[in-house]
This record gives C-alpha cells, structure tokens and sequence, in this order.
C-alpha cells in the first residue's frame, strides 16, 4: 500500500484553506496546521472563512488546545449545543446533541437504556455483533484482496444497526446509501435533505408498528421508555434513529478504519495484536486519540465569555477541534505517534462532560469484535503495494480506502 505525502509537501495549506475543502477534506496530515494554531493561536478567529459555520452578525472560532476544547464541553451553562439542532439537526431532526438542561437530561435518561447492549438483543448481543462481522467477511473472504474500508469498516456497523431494528438484511444497501448522504449536508444540502426525508419515510412505519406491538427490540425499548409518564413521539425516535444512522456511517466507520490502517502500517504491532487479544481495547483507544472519527464539535455562546484570555462575544461559534486536541504536546507525550501503551490516553474521541457519547460501549463492542474477526478470518493481512491508502478528513477523519492482500484462514 502506498503512502500518499501529498499533505505533507502542501507548503501553502493552512487552516482557511482547509476548512473551505469540506468535513472530508482530502488532505492526509493536517495535524502540523493543528500544531501551529495550538502553538500561537489557540483560540482562532475563523469569522467569514468559507466552511466557518457562524450565525448572521456574530463571530466564529475554532479551538485546538486539550485544556480549552474539555473546559468548553464541560460548561454547558456558557456554551450551548443548541447550535447543533440548527446545523446537522436539520437532517437528523430533534436529538440530544442539540438540547442544553433539563431537556438534554430527560432525553438523555429515554434513550441511555436503548443502547446499553443487554436491552439491544440481551444477553446473545455479542453474538448478534460477532454474526454481523464474520457475514461481512464472508462477502469478500473468498477473493483474497479487498478495500476493507468499503467492504467491511463501513458495511459492518450498518449491518449491525439494520440487525438491531429486526429489519431485513436486503435494506442494508439502502440505508447504507442513506448513511452516506445525511453526511452531506454540509456540501450537498439537496442530497443530504432527500436522504433524512428517505429515513423519516422508511423508519417511522417501523416504529409505529413497534409502538403497537412492542418487543425487546432497540426500537420497543424507545417507544416504551417515559419519565413521569412522558414517552417520545414517534418523530423522535425517527431523529434519534437517524443520528445511529449517521454514526454508523462516521464514527463507527472511521474507528475501525483507523485501527486496521495503523495495524498495517505497523507490522510489529499487527503481530503483538495477533498474538495478545487483550491488546484490542488499547489499539481502540489509541485509535480514537491518534485520529478521532469525529473531528469537530460546535458550541454556541450564551454570554460574553474568555477562553484563555481570548474575548469570545455572546452568540459566537466555538468548533471544538478534537483531533486537534487529541494531539495536544501539553496533554500527550509525543502525540503524533501511534501508541498503544502510552499511559496518559485520557483522549476526547468520544466528547466530554455531559455529552459524552451515549453510545460509546456499542461502538467499543463493535470494533473489538470487529478486529478480532479480522484478525482471526484474515491471514498474512498486508498493505496492498499496488494502491494508494491515506488518511483524510476535516470534521471527520478517517482512511479514504484500505485496499490489502490476505490469505483466508
């Protein structure tokens, strides 16, 4: 496989020109950009830049430092998610990334047991996950070569979520098109617009024939949640489905994607992983740190406010950058190395303070039982030398392919 050093010889890059590319910027090694802002502009003012996302007549930044992105996340009472509801939430609909308060926490308590994984599929979850990842490799195994981005890192959480609905497993192409096209709305608003209006049509016939007759199901456990009596409506649900949707095809995605990409880039590592399973959760995390799947986090102002002696005016933008942040000299020694012994892994990936994802064991589980089977159905697993594999990504961050050669075991 080879190495794309594009980014690295792109002399004149800098941050306006990376933000104006879009959330899937192709440029492989954006973190000496991060370094600099870190360095002599951690609180950047990225006001009228192409790609900044500030609301008419206030201002935008973009943070990068680890101390400065938790101290922004952990005070929801200064800076608010509700910009999110008036961003993404205009494909995913109403969703707890865009409340604040009372509302986030009431909504937070309805759908936390939804994706615990015993109230998922009880006690055989596991086994429904490690199905999923060896039906995936099934597809593919056979041919000895395969982009295990697209064939499997992508396919597999989608596969998961489709299985855990109790929909059939010919939707899976379609929601996995679906998927793609609610990432981008940003760029292609048309698109991501028909594609949430696809899933609102598709999921709430579902839901509505669950709320009827309930099972133990992902989506019965939603529709039967209350607090004081108070259920979510049947849009919310959809919403919060949706929000899966897209996690599934970012976050899941890219966390497998990232995990494989530094065990084949690393053929010492990809041995001590083969040889010691119990080394999986620390190449996950390490995986989340070293390039977190979501990128960027926004938060809003509700006051005039400093982040480190920076004047930040009532009803300004913050993009938390997390990547950035992951990477921070002050927080990690020697942060741009792949690491999985590093001691000091207290990363962001997954946010911070009470946002803190709801989903992230699901996500854990289905990567650990995704590399494992990887590993155990794919032997002599190497780069492949005749195709190029890079690293890409602004918002989100993630391998553009993986093409590798193998010997089915």
């Amino acid at each position: 496989m080879a190495m794309d050093t594009t980014a690295e010889i792109e002399t004149d890059l800098d941050i306006i020109k990376l933000m104006s590319m879009g959330p899937m910027a192709p440029v492989a090694n954006p973190h000496p950009i991060y370094a600099a802002l870190r360095d002599e502009h951690p609180v950047f003012n990225t006001t009228n830049f192409a790609g900044a996302m500030e609301e008419s007549g206030h201002q935008s930044f973009i943070i990068t430092r680890y101390d400065d992105v938790k101290y922004v996340l952990r005070n929801d009472k200064i800076f608010s998610n509700e910009i999110n509801q008036r961003t993404i939430g205009v494909v995913m609909g109403p969703t707890v990334i865009g409340m604040d308060g009372s509302e986030h926490l009431k909504h937070r308590t309805l759908i936390t047991p939804s994706v615990t994984p015993r109230a998922l599929k009880g006690d055989n979850f596991e086994a429904v996950v490690e199905k999923k990842a060896h039906d995936t490799i099934d597809a593919f195994i056979a041919s000895g070569v395969a982009d295990l981005h697209q064939d499997f890192c992508f396919k597999f959480p989608l596969a998961v979520f489709v299985s855990l609905l109790g929909l059939p497993s010919d939707d899976l192409d379609q929601v996995h098109r679906w998927g793609i096209d609610l990432t981008l709305i940003a760029s292609d608003p048309e698109k991501g617009l028909a594609a949430s209006e696809h899933l609102l049509n598709f999921l709430t016939p579902i839901v509505q024939k669950k709320r009827e007759n309930p099972g133990s199901d992902m989506i019965s456990v939603l529709v039967t949640a209350q607090i004081n009596g108070e259920k979510m409506s049947d849009y919310e649900v959809v919403s919060f489905l949706r929000l899966l949707v897209l996690a599934g095809a970012e976050t899941t995605n890219h966390l497998l994607g990232t995990a494989c990409y530094a065990l084949l880039h690393d053929a010492d590592l990809m041995q001590r992983v083969r040889d010691d399973r119990s080394l999986v959760s620390a190449l996950f995390h390490e995986a989340m740190r070293w390039e977190a799947p979501i990128g960027t986090i926004m938060r809003n102002a509700l006051e005039d406010t400093e982040i480190s002696g920076v004047a930040v005016p009532k009803g300004s933008t913050i993009l938390c950058h997390i990547g950035a942040a992951n990477r921070d000299e002050r927080q990690f020694k020697n942060p741009d190395a792949f690491d999985i012994d590093r001691q000091d892994n207290e990363h962001i990936g997954f946010g911070y303070g009470r946002h803190y994802c709801a989903g992230s064991h699901l996500a854990k589980l289905e990567a650990e039982v995704a590399i494992n089977a990887i590993l155990d159905r794919l032997q002599d697993l190497k780069p492949d030398p005749d195709r190029v594999s890079r690293m890409i990504g602004f918002s989100f961050r993630g391998p553009e392919s993986i093409p590798v050669t193998f010997k089915p075991a």
